[in-house]
């Protein structure tokens, strides 16, 4: 007997007319109803999310390059000079980049 693999089975069938039905009996929201929702969400979010605004410093230590590292000139990243893949006029690229 020839089988049809095209045609839908019939649990599917049924799945999606249950939820066309449901998509149809579903209320959508008016519009003057998404805009004061989003009104009020807007007042909630002025501070931020945590609520409030706190000022503070970010203090970071920068340590200056080594003597045996250098700066690639493509990724721009501070490698050891092992990894230095080629030299040209000062210039240097790391084995990552030139891979």
């Amino acid at each position: 007997m020839a089988a049809d693999y095209d045609e839908l089975r019939t649990d599917v069938k049924e799945n999606q007319e249950q939820s066309l039905q449901a998509l149809q009996s579903a209320s959508a929201p008016t519009a003057k109803s998404v805009v004061l929702e989003l009104d009020e969400t807007d007042g909630l979010d002025a501070n931020g999310p945590g609520g409030e605004i706190v000022a503070e410093e970010l203090v970071i230590q920068v340590i200056p390059q080594a003597s045996d590292e250098f700066t690639c000139n493509s990724c721009f990243l501070v490698r050891h000079r092992s990894q230095i893949a080629r030299e040209k006029d000062g210039v240097a690229y790391c084995t990552d980049c030139e891979g």
